[in-house]
């Protein structure tokens, strides 16, 4: 892809001046990027291309293509959000701005940089949608290049993927891009079960295809007859979606029958509903398998019509019925909808669908009432990411809410003050408690009263979304101020007295008021009154209470080990007779040895040593992942080690094996392992739904090569997939 092609597809809809900016976003973006390269080797410029490439196709503004060209100046180049912001306007600079991670500032892990980092692109999502859509084409483009990562990058980005990217894509109703990540991080995360899959798909291939051009002849005649116009085509099951199903219902892949599905595209709604009659008149429908997304569509606006239908070789069939509109939507979803015009919404999103992304609305108020980005993020993960139900009013109103939801989560999502006022709920006419689970369908009935006390802290533990816990949260904060300023005293106080700390030492007003600032609270009392109804924790506080004093006490334990560490490489240092292990420390006799159980280094392993305090080496594998690298002090407590010339001593491996669940395959390993006159210390196995049989077993070996022949005798078995030996 060049830009010459992009422009030649952007073309069909965009203006000359628009394809000129884009032309210009591009050179400019070509400089910036000019000389780096992706990790395929390829010029780094082709990143953003596809990005906007994907983008185009999705037929989005000028502007958001621009800003998929210049994502990543910001980041990875010396290019400033000033001089986007000046060459190309102040929204396509904060569209860069939301899409670029917080880099320079510094965090305590990676997980907490990884949390503000979403926090920034889900507030920014919030009051530009267009943010999300170049991530989403972003994170599609980092999948299909992801076999140039390292496997353990792999398998991170792909279960983030599925974890955040893919449930986002689905709010929005994008599920070209949703079923594409989805499929390409299966491949990742479970690599046996998606070839398994792709594998048994082809046999059947050309069976199933005939099977479907046959429907489809049936299916084009009778919409001829009746003068409905109609694109019908066989849809195939996505790979992900089959292998959700055999996980989650516990079927075997010739136990799904709706590996291809028909869906007919029709002219208008009224066709719609002609061509369902049409269907059931051909086949006979299967109870309970009927869907009107038509008249009810979904929070995503997906709309459709669904009918699984007895085929002519008596094999289950789903039918999908839609108009071309709904169609546009079902692919590309708020992005069919939401089409920019500079500086406002297009006609089309009008009230109904700013009704439908009123939940853009809660990230923002959530975002105000979370003060870190670890608690934002699992807020996010419980309201907007988990499955949902759909509830009614008793007037029909249809309510969207996290699965698990109770009434109290309705309530508090009617409104504030009803949530407050709650007493009671009835639930399809029937009285029930406030921690009853509803369900899809249930209606719903809030008995409230003026006279109401207010929520019960009991709520918050009855609550399951993040919106109602806010809320709840928010009374308290309002009504029991003072008496919450004493609890959260009251809790500091015992929290530093368990950790052995005399509370007036450190709760003067001064260190109180510096900890108070570091959770941008206004003052003290904010901060202890938000420890009084939950939330902060008193253990929160303490952490940074205590953050001087522990950084004083590990600088006088550095200089002890650094004294330790001088002492045991010191030249000429004799210690008591100690075991070794078969180990010998350069220039150090007799010292105390142990293997790391991290990587259970055995002869024939390249081997490095590491020095504990207190407690002597620790050996590793050379290559394990908690050997310190770069130039941090604790590398200075690496030291050589190497294996004796004679070692008689047995050592611990672990190693999983990986195969097809069958009658006998345990009793034919163990067998494998004792001909090769190899101990087993341990042994425990266990199968998944889908057949996939795990061995892990310990096994006591004399060095790499006995090891090796134990692997290869494993391996020879049949239906074994994999051996390898664990790290942990």
């Amino acid at each position: 892809m060049g830009i010459e092609q992009l422009i030649v597809k952007a073309a069909a809809y965009m203006k000359e001046s628009d394809l000129k900016r884009i032309r210009d976003a591009y050179e400019f973006a070509d400089q910036a990027h000019h000389g780096q390269v992706r990790k395929s080797g390829e010029p780094y410029i082709l990143h953003p291309l596809a990005v906007a490439d994907i983008l185009v196709n999705m037929q989005m503004d000028v502007t958001s293509i621009i800003a998929a060209l210049l994502h990543d100046v910001v980041e990875d180049t010396t290019v400033s959000l000033e001089s986007v912001r000046e060459h190309f306007g102040k929204t396509c600079a904060m569209l860069v701005d939301g899409l670029t991670k917080l880099e320079k500032i510094k965090f305590k892990s990676k997980e907490e940089q990884q949390n503000e980092n979403y926090r920034k692109m889900f507030v920014a999502m919030a009051q530009d949608i267009r943010v999300i859509l170049i991530k989403l084409a972003d994170r599609l483009h980092n999948m299909r290049t992801l076999k140039y990562q390292s496997e353990e990058s792999q398998r991170r980005i792909a279960q983030e993927t599925l974890d955040i990217f893919c449930p986002i894509a689905h709010r929005l109703g994008i599920s070209a891009i949703k079923w594409e990540m989805e499929d390409i991080a299966l491949r990742f995360i479970n690599p046996q079960q998606y070839y398994r899959i792709v594998n048994l798909m082809q046999k059947k291939r050309a069976e199933r295809e005939q099977y479907i051009s046959d429907i489809i002849g049936r299916i084009k005649e009778k919409l001829s007859e009746m003068g409905i116009e109609g694109d019908i085509s066989g849809r195939p099951k996505h790979i992900f979606s089959i292998y959700t199903k055999m996980s989650t219902k516990a079927k075997q892949f010739n136990e799904i029958y709706d590996l291809l599905a028909i869906r007919i595209i029709v002219e208008n709604i009224k066709d719609c509903y002609a061509t369902l009659g049409i269907i059931h008149t051909l086949w006979k429908p299967m109870p309970g398998r009927f869907k009107d997304y038509i008249a009810m569509p979904k929070a995503n606006m997906y709309q459709s019509l669904h009918t699984t239908v007895i085929g002519p070789r008596g094999e289950p069939t789903e039918v999908q019925i839609r108009t071309w509109d709904m169609h546009q939507t079902a692919e590309f979803g708020i992005a069919a909808h939401w089409a920019y015009k500079e500086g406002s919404a297009a006609p089309g999103a009008g009230a109904p669908f700013e009704d439908k992304m009123a939940w853009f609305r809660d990230i923002i108020e959530l975002q105000n009432e979370t003060r870190d980005a670890s608690e934002f993020m699992e807020s996010m993960r419980m309201d907007f990411f988990a499955d949902a139900v759909f509830v009614f009013t008793p007037k029909g109103e249809v309510f969207e809410l996290p699965s698990g939801s109770v009434p109290l989560d309705f309530a508090y999502r009617i409104h504030t003050e009803v949530g407050n006022r709650t007493i009671g709920a009835k639930v399809n006419g029937r009285i029930v408690p406030l921690d009853h689970k509803l369900k899809t369908g249930d209606i719903i009935e809030i008995l409230t009263s003026k006279h109401s006390y207010g929520p019960s802290q009991d709520w918050i533990k009855i609550a399951q979304s993040s919106h109602a816990k806010t809320k709840i949260k928010q009374w308290f904060k309002k009504e029991k101020r003072e008496e919450n300023v004493d609890k959260g005293k009251d809790q500091l106080e015992r929290e530093l007295k368990r950790l052995g700390i005399d509370p007036p030492t450190l709760m003067t007003e001064d260190k109180l008021m510096e900890v108070a600032k570091k959770f941008n609270f206004n003052d003290v009392e904010d901060m202890l009154s938000a420890i009084g109804f939950n939330g902060i924790t008193a253990a929160q506080v303490c952490t940074r209470l205590t953050d001087k004093l522990r950084k004083e006490n590990e600088e006088a334990q550095q200089i002890q080990l650094t004294s330790e560490i001088k002492e045991m490489k010191a030249p000429g240092t004799v210690r008591k007779s100690r075991p070794t292990h078969g180990i010998r420390v350069e220039g150090i006799d007799n010292l105390l040895v142990r293997f790391a159980r991290c990587c259970n280094p055995v002869p024939g392993d390249q081997i490095i040593g590491y020095i504990t305090r207190g407690r002597g080496v620790s050996v590793h594998r050379a290559d394990c992942m908690n050997i310190p690298q770069g130039e941090d002090e604790e590398v200075q407590r690496v030291i050589d080690v190497m294996w004796e010339e004679s070692v008689e001593a047995s050592y611990s491996v672990e190693i999983e094996i990986t195969g097809h669940d069958r009658r006998g395959l345990l009793n034919e390993v163990l067998q494998a392992v004792s001909e090769s006159k190899t101990n087993i210390s341990a042994v425990s196995g266990r199968s998944d739904k889908n057949k996939m049989a795990m061995i892990h077993m310990t096994i006591l070996i004399r060095n790499t090569e006995h090891l090796q022949s134990v692997v290869e005798k494993i391996k020879r078995l049949s239906d074994v997939y994999s051996v390898q030996r664990i790290m942990q």
